[in-house]
């Protein structure tokens, strides 16, 4: 049977075999997926003390949209010639559009062999079932999820070490002044921070620092980013680099072929850019199911991202640069919204942090201000006082 496939049932994927329908189309919709568990959330993995398996829609809705839902299928190769994915049970199947929202997988560097890694409901399982009040943990990576586990754990009374390579956490992520608000919040929590040190090895009893120094745990996770899971598009041929290649429509470099979410790079503001992020995967997924129907034009949307740590919300809109020219806009003792301007002086990304959603008002304005690519004078963005949705208008 022909139609649409999805491969991979992740947050995009999922998200893009309803759109479809939703969009009217009739045609048979399949949606692949290589773990046996019904399609599931990830961010709670990292965020609470007990994994839950979170469906991201009930088996019934499914079956109600006419999804064919297959679980445990792995596709090994992909026939462009012959619009045909192969699977690894030696069955095969035919499409008329395909979409690749493959994902990505946890990423260890040298000397991390060995190491737990954080990208399944089966690997938080692994890791929560040996967390007990005492227990040693090691987290190799400062950055998100590094630092989510941390949280998680140390509600659990667990002894947490984090170790990161760079001079300050989440330094990809956010800008300095909000990492260190996030950073002050952790060593008061009791995490034993291990900043500027570079991971030799996983030795008997813990982990072995470059300067011979050892972190000892009970458990070690490595939290240092993620691989996109792009072999089946390379042994297919199509262009790849740092994820998928694609263009503002999510099309592949081979016809019919699309890409969405974690595993896809695509153009933004003049670069290439690859994205993990719950929304960005659910607003890619949508897209890409409109664009594969004809029904929709460039995805534009300004990438947003969020991370819960103890009772701190972190969001950031835009892409943050590390050379940007940044105004902070303090809002108490530990609540921040940080803004980054390019060269001529447009709003290119706003990272902020407060409990609860404290930041929520002001980032989801300057997220608008980033899609209009406004000029906001920096003063304005620096008064806590001043309305910026006034900034709008002006935009």
């Amino acid at each position: 049977m022909s139609g649409i496939v999805i491969v991979g049932a992740g947050e995009c994927g999922v998200r893009a075999a309803f759109a479809l329908r939703e969009h009217g189309y009739k045609g048979s919709v399949a949606l692949l997926s290589e773990e046996m568990h019904l399609p599931y959330e990830r961010p709670p993995l990292s965020k609470q003390c007990l994994p839950a398996h979170k469906p991201i829609r009930p088996k019934a809705d499914y079956q109600q949209a006419g999804i064919e839902l297959c679980l445990r299928t792995r596709i090994e190769a992909l026939d462009l010639a012959g619009h045909r994915l192969l699977g690894r049970d030696g069955s095969s199947r035919i499409y008329d559009k395909l979409l690749l929202a493959t994902g990505a997988r946890a990423r260890l560097f040298p000397g991390m062999e060995g190491a737990a890694t954080l990208r399944t409901f089966d690997d938080a399982c692994r890791i929560f079932e040996r967390l007990r009040a005492g227990a040693r943990l090691a987290i190799i990576g400062g950055g998100f999820i590094g630092l989510e586990l941390a949280a998680a754990a140390r509600a659990m009374d667990v002894q947490v070490t984090v170790i990161e390579a760079a001079s300050r956490l989440m330094a990809r992520g956010v800008p300095a002044e909000i990492a260190a608000i996030v950073e002050a919040r952790h060593r008061a929590e009791g995490v034993d921070l291990r900043l500027g040190m570079q991971v030799a090895a996983l030795v008997a009893g813990g982990v072995e620092i470059a300067d011979g120094s050892t972190v000892a745990a009970d458990i070690v996770v490595a939290g240092t980013g993620a691989t996109p899971n792009t072999e089946l598009a390379e042994k297919a041929g199509l262009a790849v680099g740092n994820g998928i290649m694609v263009d503002s429509r999510f099309r592949t470099s081979a016809p019919d072929v699309f890409a969405a979410g974690d595993c896809c790079s695509m153009p933004y503001r003049g670069d290439w850019l690859r994205l993990e992020s719950w929304r960005v995967a659910q607003e890619q997924g949508a897209h890409a199911a409109a664009a594969m129907l004809g029904a929709v034009g460039e995805w534009t949307t300004v990438p947003w991202f969020w991370s819960d740590q103890y009772d701190l919300g972190l969001q950031v809109a835009g892409w943050a640069a590390a050379e940007a020219k940044t105004t902070i806009r303090h809002l108490s003792d530990d609540a921040a919204v940080a803004f980054q301007h390019d060269d001529e002086g447009r709003l290119i990304c706003a990272a902020g942090v407060g409990r609860g959603n404290r930041v929520a008002k002001d980032i989801r304005l300057a997220e608008m201000l980033i899609l209009r690519e406004a000029r906001p004078p920096a003063d304005q963005l620096a008064d806590p006082t001043f309305n910026l949705k006034s900034l709008l208008k002006a935009a």
